[in-house]
């Protein structure tokens, strides 16, 4: 179209600006991939949705913001109104495509949530992406080595250390010797380790209190069979009266004070 056509679109209320070159036709009331895909146009060639406007677009996070996160190469700066306009050049396995828009990964994604997010928003993004089943840990490993160094790099790797599968019986036993060492520091009543309750074995048990303590790493639920057995085996001990309490290794590491404070509170309310 020459400028005179746009001109007279424009004026006639056919073509509305949503940016420099940039159109909606017809009208504005655009879905919100529109209004990404027009951020992206308005960019230039190269240019993808990213960070929390990528991290939305993936399902991982919602977005009301105003502006629109996207990445252009660094050859380029011309300032872009109402985009927020991240400067780097893309290795090819970082880029995706959603619904027609140009868009980073979603390990690179996740690693520009760890870069410019607070912890728990990175935190969300990665329990979503694992609920819609986008985490790809092989993809995220190969991003941070692409870019090790880069800013929330290490805040990524640390996010997703528990996601890394271990062998089950080193990461057990690891967490029945903090759990028990937690349970004598806290003067608490030690329990039986590993044996069975109606044909289910348990981590840790209190017989008299009928308190029941499975404890988990996030390796552990990475089937869905695994994930079902051990709901059954709590809803089943649930109902031949036994309280059933999960104990993950993270708060072990983390907050070992708040996993004695509430393992006291059970053994009290149930003696």
């Amino acid at each position: 179209m020459s400028t005179s056509a746009i001109d007279r679109a424009i004026a006639s209320g056919r073509l509305i600006r949503l940016h420099p070159s940039v159109y909606a036709v017809g009208h504005a009331a655009l879905r919100p991939d529109a209004h990404r895909l027009a951020a992206v146009l308005a960019a230039g060639p190269g240019a993808v949705l990213s960070h929390t406007s990528a991290a939305a677009a993936w399902g991982l996070l919602t977005d009301h913001r105003p502006r629109i996160d996207v990445t252009i190469p660094r050859a380029r700066g011309r300032a872009l109104p109402g985009l927020s306009v991240h400067r780097n050049r893309l290795h090819p396995a970082d880029r995706a495509v959603i619904g027609g828009v140009p868009v980073t990964s979603v390990a690179r994604t996740l690693l520009d949530v760890a870069a410019t997010r607070p912890p728990r928003i990175l935190e969300r993004a990665l329990e979503r992406a694992e609920e819609l089943r986008r985490f790809d840990l092989a993809e995220v490993d190969a991003c941070l080595e692409r870019h090790r160094g880069r800013r929330g790099a290490g805040r990524l790797r640390a996010a997703i250390a528990d996601a890394r599968p271990a062998d089950p019986r080193t990461l057990r036993s690891w967490l029945e010797r903090a759990v028990l060492a937690l349970i004598d520091e806290h003067g608490l009543p030690r329990p039986a380790v590993n044996l069975d309750l109606h044909g289910w074995e348990v981590d840790l048990h209190w017989p008299r209190q009928r308190v029941a303590v499975e404890l988990d790493g996030w390796g552990a639920h990475r089937t869905r069979a695994r994930f079902e057995r051990d709901h059954a085996r709590d809803l089943d001990l649930e109902a031949n009266g036994w309280r059933v309490v999960r104990i993950s290794a993270r708060q072990v590491r983390g907050d070992p004070g708040t996993v004695a404070a509430a393992l006291r509170a059970v053994l009290e309310r149930t003696r």
